[in-house]
């Protein structure tokens, strides 16, 4: 295997990369400012321009995001990049972008590169969808003439036609996705690199976007590399898979075997434990007298469900008062927002103060037809005379994606027109 890898065309190497930060304060908004601070810290003494307070451990540290990278991926490869929040996943892909350039190392490119790091990458909202189109082309170095030849197929993947000479300003989160990878994924680029950016379209037109970034790397040749926090989507479109953590390669080669020891480093004994401390709604006085403070999706290392299947999950309050009749609200609502369903929870134990408070339950018959959703979750209290009050609201509670992987569905479900809630017939 490694030696058929070692006969393919390399499209890009990286050797000994590293990508240094600095943390702390970079300039103190004056040359005399900055003079004064610089010439305290040679002499090891207190820095005049800081404020009293001022906690100072990190000023002249500096964060290693990448330290010491090195792989290499072939042409007509597609590759997945895996790793937990601040694993250096986006700042591998702004390097490989030439968005910024590394402390160390070295990163050999061969061929034109096609990016979207970002929803509405390399955009200016004042110019048309069209400009754009063209803009982002006369970038890759193409004529007029040869983006004229792929206009057409540009507008009629991107499903954006009536909208096509419309300022991209005004285009929707999805809109901007749809037009931008189909500029991607048309213009004469050898390389396509993508980060999590089909999370924000609709399931119908993620499914085309993979099939598409499966025929660029299979049919055409091209290279694909693609970060998600999908498996599912990694499983679908890879064929080979590194896992960052900490800034550093810890395994490269097998997707499943990838993704196993990724979720095994990720993993909590309980499942998927989500902090929801920093998540209140924004008419909530942040004093609140009652928090949600954790929920755990149990039995689950990723937050990814097949069609039917129950959610068994806990949730934590911590509160500064008895509360004597707590309820929960649980309110399942689809990518876009719109209402889905909502259960709730009565008759619940009282919340004792000053003490971790837990209850655990189950969404059964999970119905929803295959796409991502998010979950509202509120707690409230029911007084003596039936009127209730909003005690917390965390929003989103969690995100989870539900799959059909079993073929339940024998159909594409159109969520636009058919809803996101599949009926039984009995």
């Amino acid at each position: 295997m490694e030696n058929e890898m070692e006969n393919r065309e390399v499209a890009i190497r990286l050797s000994g990369v590293k990508k240094r930060y600095k943390l702390g304060q970079i300039g103190g908004g004056t040359l005399q400012g900055d003079l004064q601070s610089w010439w305290a810290r040679v002499r090891g003494k207190e820095d005049p321009n800081t404020k009293i307070g001022t906690d100072q451990r990190l000023v002249g540290q500096t964060f290693m995001a990448l330290n010491g990278i090195d792989f290499t991926v072939y042409k007509g490869e597609a590759l997945g990049i895996i790793g937990g929040n601040g694993a250096g996943k986006s700042t591998m892909l702004k390097l490989l972008s030439r968005v910024t350039a590394p402390t160390e190392g070295e990163i050999d490119i061969y061929g034109r590169i096609t990016s979207m790091l970002e929803v509405g990458t390399g955009f200016n909202g004042e110019m048309t969808g069209r400009e754009n189109v063209y803009m982002n082309g006369a970038i890759l170095g193409m004529t007029k003439a040869e983006i004229d030849a792929k206009m057409e197929d540009i507008i009629e993947f991107s499903e954006v036609r009536e909208f096509i000479d419309t300022p991209v300003k005004r285009y929707s989160s999805g809109m901007y996705v749809k037009l931008a990878f189909s500029v991607a994924a048309h213009l004469d680029s050898e390389i396509m690199i993508m980060d999590e950016v089909l999370a924000v379209g609709d399931m119908a037109f993620q499914k085309k976007c993979l099939d598409k970034m499966r025929d660029a790397a299979q049919k055409e040749g091209r290279t694909v590399l693609y970060v998600s926090h999908n498996m599912n989507t990694i499983r679908q479109l890879c064929d080979r898979c590194i896992v960052l953590d900490q800034g550093k390669i810890v395994f490269s080669g097998d997707v499943e075997e990838a993704i196993s020891r990724y979720l095994k480093n990720n993993a909590s004994p309980m499942g998927t434990k989500i902090d929801l401390s920093q998540s209140r709604m924004a008419h909530l006085s942040p004093q609140v007298q009652a928090k949600i403070t954790y929920l755990t999706l149990q039995g689950k290392q990723e937050p990814v469900y097949s069609f039917n299947e129950r959610i068994p999950f806990e949730i934590q309050v911590l509160s500064h008062k008895r509360i004597e009749a707590p309820c929960i609200r649980l309110e399942i609502r689809s990518s876009e927002e719109v209402s889905v369903g909502a259960l709730y929870m009565h008759n619940l134990k009282c919340i004792k103060p000053e003490q971790i408070n837990r209850y655990s339950f189950v969404l059964e018959n999970l119905r929803l037809a295959p796409g991502r959703y998010k979950a509202l979750i509120v707690l409230y209290e029911v007084n003596q005379f039936g009127s209730y009050n909003d005690l917390d609201a965390v929003w989103p509670g969690f995100i989870f994606d539900v799959v059909d992987s079993d073929n339940s569905i024998p159909i594409i479900w159109n969520n636009r027109h058919w809803g996101n809630v599949v009926f039984e017939c009995i």
